[in-house]
């Protein structure tokens, strides 16, 4: 007797979409499983059951019920990208049911084929009943492509990439690919955001202008500065080694004031929340995210620790300037997320103790490290060093 093998089938875009090695295995099918959308999409075959199923686990159970030799199980797109298909898998290998993927093609396969562009250099992202940050995104520094629907279709997209100041950048869409009423729109995003697409929906969007990746350093005198404090050169590349900043954390940075670690922070992760009172520094905090391109630095004014409570979770914490609440700053960071690694720069020796008793207090691992840092000036003939305040860096962690 032949082995029962589970076909899950690529269905592609659309009826022209379909791989002869899909119709061949639709032609052989003795059970059709699949969303009412794809089901409908199969030749009559009324002869065959079609049952109805989106869930991984449902599938398995009706697989278990069923007493098909070669049932089917029908997918969107290909079967490798962004598809149920990955949920099922482990479902199916725990029940020890053989099966087969059968490819197809994809979405993002027909909608760089209608703009007659390679896609093997794209961002692939999926906007389709996850969370997505179509800014962090775009700031990756090649075009960014996105499977739209549920509440995040390519209008909303290009609404949030609108307002982080992203209006101007180039995106394409398409609707219902493959199917009658197919449409292409090319724009930009302030204008793709005022408009409605289908559900069945892609994104494509170019790059945000952005500074030249690099180490983190960024000379001084590149910020925008006026009379407001600074963290310097040689500081702020100790902070962002110390806090360990990896490409997908989301941090954030309390007492930002010109903005300079809060850029330094943009440009290595993901998302960045720069929180400060003072109304000159926000000026200087806003004009320096634009001069870098730090799109995905979003700036909260208001006083900490009140300010902090709408944010996100962190995982990643500077805190450059506390307004003497730092005992309230810290206990909120610890509440939202206890995992949460943090960085305090301090010039007081009272700022010192009360950011080692409050993180002791609270469970943390510390180290404490001073910096201090000369620069050479020319007097004369001569080169004289130049001290600046020492700074201390207080971590605090957990394993």
């Amino acid at each position: 007797m032949a082995e029962r093998i589970v076909k899950l089938v690529s269905m592609g875009c659309g009826e022209e979409d379909l791989t002869d090695q899909a119709r061949k295995a639709l032609d052989e099918a003795d059970c059709l499983i699949g969303s009412d959308r794809l089901l409908q999409r199969v030749p009559a075959c009324p002869q065959v059951p079609r049952l109805r199923a989106v869930r991984g686990e449902e599938i398995r159970n009706m697989l278990r019920a069923s007493e098909g030799k070669s049932p089917c199980v029908l997918l969107s797109g290909d079967g490798g990208f962004y598809s149920a298909a990955a949920g099922l898998l482990p479902l199916l290998e725990q029940e020890k049911i053989s099966f087969e993927i059968v490819p197809g093609v994809s979405s993002l396969q027909a909608f760089a084929a209608r703009l007659c562009q390679n896609w093997q250099g794209w961002n692939l992202y999926s906007a389709h009943g996850r969370d997505c940050d179509p800014v962090a995104a775009v700031c990756e520094g090649k075009p960014a492509f996105f499977l739209t629907g549920g509440t995040l279709g390519s209008a909303e997209l290009c609404a949030l990439l609108d307002r982080a100041g992203l209006g101007e950048l180039q995106v394409d869409v398409g609707e219902n690919l493959s199917c009658e009423d197919e449409r292409l729109y090319r724009g930009t995003a302030a204008e793709c955001a005022k408009m409605s697409f289908a559900p069945l929906s892609v994104l494509l969007v170019q790059p945000a202008p952005r500074y030249p990746k690099r180490t983190p350093g960024i000379p001084d005198e590149e910020f925008l500065r006026d009379q407001v404090p600074m963290t310097k050169q040689e500081v702020r590349t100790a902070i962002l080694a110390k806090l360990a900043v990896e490409p997908d954390d989301l941090c954030w940075d309390i007492g930002a004031g010109t903005g300079s670690v809060s850029v330094e922070l943009a440009l290595q992760s993901r998302a960045v929340w720069a929180v400060e009172r003072e109304k000159k520094a926000l000026g200087l905090l806003e004009e320096n995210r634009k001069r870098f391109g730090a799109w995905n630095l979003r700036i909260q004014a208001g006083e900490a620790p009140e300010a902090l409570e709408s944010l996100p979770a962190p995982d990643k914490v500077f805190i450059g300037g506390n307004g003497g609440n730092l005992k309230g700053i810290l206990d909120v960071v610890n509440a939202i997320n206890p995992r949460a690694r943090v960085c305090i720069s301090a010039i007081a020796l009272e700022t010192l103790q009360t950011a080692l008793d409050t993180l002791e207090t609270l469970g943390y691992e510390t180290e404490v490290v001073q910096i201090a840092v000369s620069r050479a000036r020319k007097a004369g003939e001569l080169h004289l060093l130049m001290a600046h305040n020492p700074v201390f860096l207080i971590t605090g962690g957990r394993p």
